[in-house]
């Protein structure tokens, strides 16, 4: 199997990786990096709890690349993986987890005034996210801020489908409520 640019498929390589094949586990790590360090982050909260969280998955991953079933695909089960972890390190963490809204999202200030304003906005949107319940929050960060797919969060994290989109919903309608008094302010 090789994908339309001629390239061996995530499959392929894990098949490959199960053999022994280092090259293609760096190919891996290599297509997979950018996206579960966003995700980590996401999860985590803070950068270099994400990288060591990342590397620690990857590591486990090879670890349990014998456990992989190629008639699957090899993102699902590796996210899954790297989810997990992110959620056993954030119940294990005393101190609070922030989700930090991506840079950019308030930009070309007109005044302090404004600046000040967006600055608030900022924080009560990273305030209503971490007051959704933890599965909305995941989902919902794994969605709009990481761009997974509805069934890709479900096999993600072992839930149906229906059940994403259900979770994404009521996420979505509790920030609507949270931020509408800042829509009609026109921020």
């Amino acid at each position: 199997m090789t994908s339309p640019e001629g390239e061996p498929t995530d499959t392929r390589l894990a098949q490959a990786v199960q053999r022994g094949d280092v090259v293609a586990y760096e190919l891996l790590v290599r297509r997979h990096m950018n996206r579960a360090f966003s995700l980590a982050q996401r999860l985590l909260g803070h950068r270099q709890d994400a990288e060591d969280m990342v590397q620690e998955t990857f590591l486990a991953a090879l670890e349990k690349i014998s456990t992989f079933d190629p008639t699957r695909e090899f993102s699902p089960w590796f996210y899954r993986i790297l989810v997990n972890r992110c959620l056993n390190a954030r119940k294990t963490r005393t101190r609070r987890a922030t989700v930090q809204i991506p840079e950019g999202v308030a930009t070309d200030f007109a005044s302090p005034l404004i600046d000040t304003e967006r600055s608030e906005l900022r924080e009560h949107i990273q305030d209503a996210i971490m007051r959704l319940p933890e599965r909305q929050q995941e989902i919902f960060v794994m969605s709009d801020f990481n761009g997974f797919s509805s069934p890709e969060i479900a096999e993600a994290m072992g839930i149906s489908d229906g059940t994403v989109r259900w979770h994404l919903h009521q996420a979505r309608r509790t920030l609507r409520e949270a931020l509408e008094p800042y829509a009609r302010r026109n921020i």
